[in-house]
């Protein structure tokens, strides 16, 4: 592109945008756990309740089988943002970025000024601020304890966190991870800092794999700034050796990355696309006339001018994939049973009441009431001639409750074609107040005694 200083030319800033994106994802991180709809929440993992909220629905462990469409749903989705938009998720929504920006840029810089500006990040505070410095690390642990609070939410209920916060003894574990989480990410974001993103996070190391030439990604733009570095990464000097090249050599771009890498020598694992170096570059190039030299682009359109194929194999497979998973994923959520029954047998085959004729069988049933509400529940054999001695009468559940009951089947045989039988039943259970949907069907057996244990 070919300009002079006259030439009129609208800056691109990211920061802005990247700050929103934070902001709503702050919000909803922190609203989503306090909604509920009918008791049930958005999404919770409650290992203390035994349960999983999905989509404003509740389901028991036992009911669990949705968990490998929510992994499935994870994977792909990580899959398919990284091939289409690189590592956008690093830059504009990870919770370390975020988290990072807000210690570093809010805190730091503009609260406590002891970083000089936004465009010197990685200098070091200035000595004789020690106070600040301290200041600094206290706001953000009681940021870090709102955030791992947070993060508790989503596998201890709000409305059950704030009740066991009022009684540490009896809740030492939870305040175990309350003060562990919190001190990691003191830890983290003022000591490890981007070194996290660099060393630890094993995303880095799979993006090359999920890459293409249709990637978005931030690219330096080599026709225009020149090459700074050769086909093996030697440094060929700070500024271009063209006179005609725009690059100026200000090295703007290296002091504001937070991953301390240079983007002039291409695509690299440190990376986060958090394109502070092409806001940093921006202003430089906007005196010149000329738009910044860091674009967030793939490299087709930035090396041959081609137009970024944003529906490619790659991306529609993976669209596909995720479609089929999602469909997986509503199938089976509605598949959702509100009462869970498992039917054991006593070790006792059956045994023969006070008449001699009449014959009883004795059985374990374990009821789960994992609907919000509470229930009346009772059950029916599907064969007429077998009675339900005990419980005589349908029996309370509340929501989320088991309990376990003794049933006694009992019957008189009618006609006996062989020497003792195994009679197949159906166990209809249901909730007496809600029989058209609330009903479960299970299959046991009836055991029969030999002809000669029967009194004639």
């Amino acid at each position: 592109m070919n300009c002079n200083s006259n030439c009129s030319v609208q800056p691109t800033y990211y920061r802005p945008k990247r700050y929103i994106s934070f902001g709503i994802i702050t919000l909803i991180a922190l609203i989503l756990p306090f909604i509920r709809i009918e008791g049930n929440h958005f999404f919770l993992l409650s290992f203390d309740k035994k349960q999983l909220h999905l989509l404003f629905t509740t389901f028991d462990m036992q009911e669990l089988y949705l968990m490998p469409f929510v992994i499935m749903l994870f994977f792909l989705s990580i899959f398919f943002i990284t091939t289409l938009g690189g590592r956008v998720w690093c830059g504009w929504s990870c919770p370390q970025t975020i988290f990072r920006v807000i210690f570093r840029d809010l805190i730091q810089t503009k609260l406590l000024r002891i970083r000089k500006s936004i465009n010197n990040k990685q200098k070091e505070p200035e000595d004789g601020q020690l106070g600040k410095r301290v200041l600094a690390v206290l706001i953000w642990a009681a940021l870090a304890f709102l955030a791992a609070s947070n993060f508790l939410w989503y596998f201890i209920p709000p409305e059950d966190f704030f009740v066991y916060l009022k009684d540490p003894l009896e809740n030492s574990v939870m305040y175990g991870f309350l003060i562990c989480i919190t001190g990691f990410l003191v830890y983290d974001i003022v000591s490890l800092k981007e070194n996290f993103c660099v060393y630890i996070c094993p995303y880095a190391r799979i993006q090359s794999a999920l890459f293409d030439e249709n990637t978005i990604q931030t690219i330096y733009d080599e026709k225009r700034g020149g090459k700074i570095y050769d086909a093996k990464g030697v440094k060929l000097g700070s500024k271009p050796p063209l006179a005609t090249d725009d690059c100026t050599g200000c090295e703007a771009c290296v002091r504001v990355c937070p991953t301390h890498i240079d983007i002039r020598k291409g695509m690299q694992l440190e990376c986060i696309n958090c394109l502070e170096c092409a806001d940093a570059c921006t202003p430089v190039m906007e005196k010149l006339g000329k738009p910044s030299l860091i674009t967030w682009t793939s490299s087709n359109a930035a090396e041959k001018g081609t137009p970024t194929e944003y529906f490619r194999f790659r991306t529609i497979a993976y669209m596909v994939a995720l479609t089929i998973a999602l469909i997986g994923l509503f199938a089976m959520g509605t598949q959702k049973e509100y009462m869970l029954l498992n039917i054991n047998r006593t070790s006792q085959l059956y045994k023969m009441a006070d008449d001699g004729k009449t014959v009883e069988n004795v059985y374990t049933f374990l009821f789960q009431n994992t609907d919000t509400k509470d229930h009346l529940y009772y059950f029916e054999v599907s064969n007429n001639d077998i009675k339900i001695d005990k419980p005589n009468e349908p029996f309370l559940l509340k929501a989320g409750e088991k309990v376990k009951k003794v049933v006694i089947l009992s019957s008189i045989p009618k006609e006996l074609k062989v020497e003792g039988e195994d009679l197949p039943i159906t166990i209809k259970a249901f909730a007496t107040d809600a029989k058209d949907k609330i009903i479960v069907d299970r299959q046991t057996i009836f055991i029969y005694p030999k002809k000669s244990d029967i009194q004639p």
